[in-house]
């Protein structure tokens, strides 16, 4: 399996800008009152400065030094309120925002096609759902609005700088050279690391996942020790890529801090060289050094969130890099004409791997019941898988209705088959919402009848109806009712073929063969291809096709097969014990 891809930095500078521009008049806003809020606290050192020059000058009134002092309390309780509403108006666009970013990775994620859902590690996709679009959120919500606030302070305070004097303006300049000396080499190597960290945390989380979910086989085929071994070595990585990051930051904020004292130094030490020269006044000197230490607050905030923002901005290249998979290939513009399935000639291999499936050919005829058996690893639920699109077949063909199975749209695909495995999701969400999922203008009754063709008697003793929740704190359902759940949708979808790749097998024996005999009676008219190791459901088909070594070895009716004496006459002995 392979990771899911990345996104360059080109791209995600696009889609940056895409979307500030989806919300352009909150940007312009916070722009404009941060820069209001900037203005306002520039006042403060330069009244001081005056407050200085009128003492020192021996000219001072209580009434003039009154006022200025008033003036500078009435600008920094400006700036507060200015900052305040500007803060205000940043997290709002934060929030909506993440809401645009949250909604779009989920569409991304159920557009990907099933074959790269499947082949991608688990952990990797569940990582940048929850914590790279969690860190990105998170970021938008709290740091671009501090950083954008910060970063027009900091331009307005050296601007107030160079307009006091320009030669203490040069001074300050060369004293804040090592800012980005020491902002570039962080920045080359910031990148490559957070998304080796993303990358770590994404393989660590899907060894934990895999090695959660087969916990059961892991015991049984005394894997423990190999297990433990595969995930310590993922936990190393994680804490090596963590320390890497760490080094950065411990190298990054040092410098940046004591960078912070040089310029303020500098321009004490000049500007009171002018003073003793009369070239300038000593209030102009107090206002460019306050002004300068007024300087470190908005940059502390800037390199502060320099960090935050490289993990956010390799989070956001790792949920960005979604949209540079296709949705699949799609190139049939025309509807299938009729509901006949054609397999001609198909070979398949997984990645990297040999031919499973060996010149398969099969002809499914509309409204039939085909039953596909098979001893363990001959090829069944592999052929399944080709028959409904989620892989395509290396050489060969599968048409429904004259037309490519794997290149039919995502909609018009599952309106002609639909897969049905034992592996099921109950999602944490009412009934009505899990169902609805297959027909979103089915009505309650609809619902309902649905439920009772499958043989959900439970939905009628759950406490809020179709309104009770499930999974989580809500209602729990047990292997047998989700995978009833699951065939409910099936009813409720309506195609004209159904595959049941082991559909019933988590359900008891009478169980599973009233769901069988309640969907053969719904779906009498449908196309059905059961994928099972019960024989009773190739007993009952209108047809059996044996698999054997990725091979059709045998097609025919029940009793032919057995009169036959091949291998579908050995499993069916052998089933019989």
């Amino acid at each position: 399996m392979t990771a899911l891809p990345v996104a360059g930095r080109a791209h995600v500078r696009r889609a940056a800008f895409r979307l500030i521009r989806d919300d352009r008049r909150a940007v312009a806003l916070m722009v404009l009152l941060n820069a209001l809020a900037a203005i306002a606290g520039l006042a403060g050192p330069w009244l001081l400065g005056r407050i200085i020059d009128t003492v020192t000058g021996g000219h001072a009134s209580v009434g003039v030094v009154d006022r200025l002092a008033l003036a500078v309390l009435l600008c920094t309780v400006l700036q507060i309120l200015l900052a305040r509403s500007a803060l205000a108006v940043g997290y709002r666009f934060g929030e909506r925002t993440a809401a645009r970013i949250r909604e779009r990775f989920l569409d991304r994620a159920l557009a990907l096609p099933a074959s790269v859902v499947e082949r991608v590690p688990a952990g990797d996709l569940a990582a940048r759902g929850t914590g790279d679009v969690g860190t990105v959120a998170s970021t938008l919500r709290d740091a671009i609005p501090e950083v954008l606030i910060a970063a027009v302070q900091a331009l307005f305070v050296l601007v107030a700088v160079f307009l006091l004097d320009p030669l203490l303006g040069v001074v300050a300049l060369l004293g804040l050279s090592a800012i980005p000396v020491a902002t570039r080499w962080y920045l080359r190597r910031a990148r490559t690391a957070y998304l080796e960290e993303g990358a770590a945390g994404s393989v660590l989380a899907d060894e934990l996942a895999s090695t959660i979910a087969g916990t059961r086989t892991v015991e049984a085929l005394g894997l423990r020790d190999r297990r433990t071994a595969v995930a310590d070595e993922a936990i190393h990585r994680a804490r090596d890529t963590r320390l890497r990051t760490l080094f950065l930051r411990s190298v990054l904020f040092p410098a940046v801090d004591v960078s912070y004292v040089v310029p303020v130094v500098a321009v004490l030490l000049v500007g009171g060289a002018l003073y003793i020269d009369g070239a300038l006044t000593l209030g102009a000197v107090a206002a460019c050094a306050l002004y300068l230490r007024q300087l470190a607050v908005p940059l502390d905030a800037i390199l502060i969130w320099l960090e935050q923002l490289q993990s956010s901005g390799a989070s956001f290249a790792r949920v960005e890099g979604l949209e540079a998979i296709p949705p699949g290939v799609v190139t049939g513009r025309s509807a299938p004409a009729g509901d006949r399935i054609e397999v001609r000639g198909v070979r398949y291999a997984y990645e990297g791997g040999r031919d499973v499936l060996h010149g398969v050919s099969l002809t499914v005829r509309p409204g039939e019941r085909l039953a596909l058996v098979g001893p363990s690893g001959a090829g069944k639920s592999t052929l399944g898988r080709l028959l409904t699109g989620v892989d395509r077949p290396r050489t060969g063909s599968l048409t429904v209705g004259g037309v490519e199975i794997s290149r039919l749209p995502p909609g018009l695909l599952r309106r002609q088959v639909v897969l049905v495995t034992q592996e099921h999701h109950v999602f944490r969400d009412a009934v009505r919402d899990n169902l609805t999922l297959a027909a979103p203008d089915a009505t309650d009754d609809d619902l309902l009848s649905a439920l009772a063709v499958v043989g959900a008697d439970w939905a009628a003793e759950l406490p809020d109806g179709l309104d009770t929740r499930l999974g989580g704190d809500g209602f729990a359902l047990d292997g047998a009712q989700a995978q009833q759940l699951a065939l409910a949708r099936v009813v409720l979808a309506d195609p004209h073929t159904v595959v049941l790749d082991e559909a019933t097998a988590l359900l008891d024996p009478t169980t599973a063969r009233d769901v069988e005999r309640a969907l053969a009676a719904v779906l009498h008219d449908r196309t059905v291809i059961a994928i099972a190791h019960r024989l009773q459901t190739a007993h009952d088909a209108d047809r059996v096709a044996v698999m054997d070594g990725g091979r059709l070895v045998e097609l025919g009716t029940h009793d032919d097969l057995v009169a036959a004496g091949g291998t579908y006459a050995d499993l069916w002995r052998t089933w019989h014990g």
